[in-house]
């Protein structure tokens, strides 16, 4: 097993056989995502797809990375959004369309993987973690397990329209729309239900589901596994429109301002609507 960080081990990425496992390692801080964090999520993705070509070499082959997991650190996130610390800088509409700009490529990056992605949710699942689980192939969820984008009651802010595309080819439209303008929390059974997570189980039997499915992919044929999630990826983005107005308008907003110092001081924003 080898393994690397980013920042300081705040991600970590170990391989063990076949398998290449990232850790979001901020237990603290409910493993919110830092950019350096996001960059390493893109490198290990670039690592999955480089050892698992046939080379002859260390990585690639029958021997090569078949399969890729994602997981959090402790017990109560899998990834509990983007470091909110990260927008105090923002001024403008730009900051946040080129913010959702470097987002979206980590996310797109994820999804082209060419191994599977399995995803094991514990705990909180939020905004940015959401996208993160949304763009695996596969989502095993504990029962602890909280599935949301609440933004329209805490930041103000809006999602890249790449995020909204995801959520809605998981989701469906009225799904999608009653998680975003009710800003509430899907649970793990809500989240089984929709078809989103793949399987739910107790807290105690996550790792072992987790290995379970793991095992089952290591079995299959990769290539036929490609052509399934590849097909799904390009449908997806068949008909993803253009969306930065959207995102300039809501990122540039007095609101957004006022709902980052409001979450930073644990209070209550106050919406005018600019």
């Amino acid at each position: 097993m080898s393994g690397n960080g980013a920042d300081g081990g705040e991600l970590l990425v170990e391989r063990d056989g076949q398998v290449l496992t990232v850790t979001f390692n901020r237990p603290a801080a409910h493993n919110a995502m830092s950019f350096a964090m996001y960059d390493g999520l893109y490198a290990a993705c670039e690592r999955a797809d480089a050892e698992a070509v046939p080379s002859g070499g260390d990585g690639g082959g029958p021997g090569g990375v078949r399969v890729m997991v994602l997981r959090g650190a402790g017990d109560r996130a899998f990834i509990a959004g983007t470091d909110i610390a990260q927008f105090a800088d923002f001024t403008t509409g730009a900051d946040g369309v080129a913010y959702e700009k470097r987002i979206s490529e980590v996310i797109n990056r994820l999804e082209a993987v060419r191994v599977p992605t399995v995803a094991a949710v514990r705990g909180y699942c939020v905004g940015g973690g959401l996208a993160v689980a949304a763009a695996c192939d596969l989502r095993i969820a504990d029962t602890t397990a909280q599935f949301g984008v609440p933004i329209a009651r805490t930041l103000g802010n809006c999602l890249s329209t790449n995020t909204y595309s995801l959520l809605v080819h998981h989701l469906g439209p009225a799904r999608a729309l009653d998680m975003l303008l009710r800003a509430r929390m899907f649970d793990a059974e809500e989240a089984r239900a929709a078809g989103f997570a793949a399987e739910v189980c107790s807290p105690a039997e996550l790792d072992r589901r987790v290995e379970e499915t793991v095992g089952r992919l290591l079995r299959h044929a990769p290539l036929t596994m490609w052509a399934a999630k590849e097909a799904n990826r390009r449908l997806r983005l068949a008909s993803l429109p253009d969306g930065d107005d959207i995102v300039a308008r809501a990122f540039g907003s007095d609101d957004f301002r006022a709902g980052v110092r409001a979450f930073v001081a644990k209070e209550r924003p106050e919406w005018t609507g600019r």
